[in-house]
């Protein structure tokens, strides 16, 4: 199970470092070039700011300026990729006691099973912390694009959006595999090996020797006396 274990922790921080590589990403969505036959400039944005570049290459970029006059998704979105990032802080250090293949903090099969575990589900918390925000953030976009009735810059999906989704995806496959290193750990105490024989009955005409310290018979005895 060390191995799984191992395994799980790898996938699970690869995931985490593209969760956090996502959320610095600034093209989660780019103006679409749909219906378009010369275009001069590109718009694309994040959660944190919006940025434009020409065709010469120059770009520009704006923080958003005010943190209310954001849509409702954006800011729910923001929340859970913090809260995403820092759940897979606490689940990488978790996991890390809980490998077998390491000899940080107890070492007991049980103990390092249950903080695995804990890990574990850290990690799936995260990752669905990071799923959520890209999705919803995903559909928003898809919808504005086939709205007709909406009159605003239109957008396609971003490089960011997809590098979410292979972290977050990542990381619930790392979480899950923890979880799975929960099995019941036996103590080990040493076990030993008995086995037992039944009498046997001396077969006819076989000749027996009895160790004892008493006498065989009481004649045998008599003549020792007398000696």
């Amino acid at each position: 199970m060390s191995a799984l274990d191992a395994a799980g922790f790898v996938l699970a921080l690869l995931g985490w470092v593209l969760i956090g590589v996502c959320l610095g990403v600034d093209q989660w969505r780019v103006s679409t070039l749909d219906g378009s036959v010369i275009t001069t400039s590109t718009i694309y944005e994040n959660l944190w700011k919006s940025c434009a570049s020409d065709s010469t290459g120059v770009y520009n970029c704006r923080d958003f300026l005010s943190l209310f006059g954001l849509s409702d998704y954006i800011r729910a979105s923001q929340a859970l990729m913090i809260i995403s990032i820092l759940l897979g802080f606490f689940a990488g250090i978790t996991s890390l006691f809980g490998l077998k293949c390491t000899l940080l903090g107890n070492t007991e099969p049980t103990v390092k099973s249950k903080v695995a575990t804990a890990g574990g589900i850290l990690f799936i918390i995260a990752a669905l912390c990071a799923m959520v925000p890209v999705s919803w953030y995903a559909f928003n976009v898809t919808v504005q694009f086939y709205d007709l009735t909406y009159l605003g810059t239109k957008y396609e999906l971003g490089p960011g959006l997809y590098i979410g989704w292979a972290g977050a995806s990542l990381e619930l496959i790392g979480g899950i595999c923890l979880c799975c290193s929960c099995r019941t750990a036996k103590d080990v105490r040493g076990s030993y090996t008995y086995t037992y024989r039944t009498a046997r009955s001396p077969q006819p005409g076989e000749v027996t020797k009895k160790w004892n310290s008493e006498p065989d018979n009481a004649s045998n005895y008599g003549k020792n006396a007398y000696v």
